[in-house]
């Protein structure tokens, strides 16, 4: 039980956890998706304002080396279009030979410190457009050889990135603890079937053992009894006894077994109000050896789809407790009905069932007096077949004492 409550739990935590993550990482990878559009978009806006500007960078000698000089005489041309841009844009001019003439800076950073950014992407890179990682790199740029290079300050977005990635982690920590939790619960309820079903099962096979251990004790200590005394007839009567007894409670189980696999039976339309009158006739000799007054009240041509057998065994057992639980000149009554279900009623006058017990009497090998049951040679397993094969038709089963009768209700569609 305990490796299929881990296999249940880590499977419902597996799943729950998987569709968080893949949520997050979806939101993550289409925010970086729309942060690397909007960057691309501000280095191609940029580098259209460059190229519409039509500013022409002067001829410098390479022999010369002069130091470039820094002016705003430029900055006029793209100061339209930046105030549109959501990143800081530096536009490089360059001459032919790639040298930096002229820095247009559209901020309050150094232009020393854009210059050597500036080469050092002359020097190493030279791409036509590199984004870079958004969530490490500071700049991306666009570089138009001999004619100008466009850097984008993207500081913003490497935060904006960072933080959003900082905040998924957080969250999704968060949500771990309470699917952590979830899961846990919903592990429970879905066991909690299981784990009764598997206790009842640990129940049903101590007491069926029990059952059987007490007659095959009485078998061996007759037999050892009879080889030392064959003359004594008496042994043998034991014997015969308790075996007819194991034999009673192995047929019990048999149709036990037999009532919860549905699988067995075979259902057909059939005259339900008939198989109640054969099954309550073949009571009526029972009831008058107890002196016992048998009623019964059934609305005739009820036709439901049903096992015909089994209806007729569900009676039966019902009729069989009720003359078994009434005092001589009782009374046991039978009543069918069709309003909006199908009531099938067999009530009895007598010992009634005791407070809080009205489910536990369908539960098998359930007993209210062991002793007199056990001297009747009854198992407790009747009603538990009863119940099963109700149920295999879609039915309820109940039961319920008040003002000294004793009823018992089966409920079809």
């Amino acid at each position: 039980m305990k490796k299929l409550k881990n296999k249940v739990f880590y499977t419902i935590f597996g799943i729950l956890t998987i569709s968080l993550l893949s949520f997050i990482v979806v939101f993550n990878v289409q925010n970086y998706l729309e942060e690397k559009k909007n960057v691309e978009r501000i280095l191609n806006m940029s580098f259209d304002s460059k190229r519409n500007g039509d500013v022409a960078p002067p001829h410098i000698n390479n022999e010369l080396k002069e130091e470039p000089k820094f002016h705003d005489e430029h900055k006029d041309i793209f100061n339209e279009n930046i105030r549109f841009m959501d990143a800081t844009i530096y536009t490089v001019l360059l001459d032919s030979s790639d040298n930096i003439i002229d820095i247009i800076n559209h901020s309050n950073s150094d232009n020393d410190d854009i210059k050597e950014i500036a080469n050092n992407i002359l020097k190493n890179d030279k791409k036509t457009k590199y984004l870079g990682s958004l969530y490490f790199n500071n700049y991306s740029y666009s570089y138009n050889k001999g004619n100008s290079l466009i850097i984008a300050d993207i500081t913003n977005v490497n935060e904006h990135l960072l933080n959003g990635l900082k905040t998924s982690l957080v969250i999704f920590v968060i949500i771990e603890l309470v699917i952590f939790v979830i899961s846990q619960k919903i592990t429970n309820w879905i066991i909690k079937p299981v784990n009764e079903s598997f206790n009842k099962q640990k129940e049903f096979i101590a007491d069926a053992s029990h059952e059987l251990k007490t007659p095959l004790s009485v078998i061996v200590a007759s037999s050892e009894a009879l080889e030392t005394n064959p003359s004594e007839k008496k042994w043998l009567t034991n014997i015969k006894n308790e075996a007819d007894r194991m034999n009673n409670l192995i047929t019990d189980l048999l149709e036990l077994a037999s009532s919860e696999n549905e699988s067995n039976l075979t259902y057909m339309e059939g005259n339900l109000s008939k198989a109640v009158e054969l099954s309550v006739l073949t009571f009526e000799g029972r009831a008058y050896e107890k002196k016992i007054q048998l009623d019964y009240d059934i609305e005739k041509n009820i036709v439901i789809k049903m096992n015909e057998n089994s209806i007729r065994q569900v009676v039966e057992i019902l009729l069989d407790n009720a003359i078994k639980h009434t005092k001589e000149q009782g009374m046991v009554k039978v009543s069918l009905k069709k309003n909006n279900n199908i009531e099938l009623i067999v009530s009895n006058e007598g010992e009634p069932i005791p407070k809080g017990e009205e489910e536990k009497i369908f539960e098998r090998f359930y007993r209210v007096d062991k002793s007199r049951n056990r001297k009747d040679n009854r198992y407790g397993l009747g009603l538990a077949i009863a119940k099963n094969i109700v149920l295999n038709h879609h039915g309820i089963i109940k039961a319920e004492s008040s003002n000294g009768i004793t009823s018992f209700k089966v409920i079809l569609k």
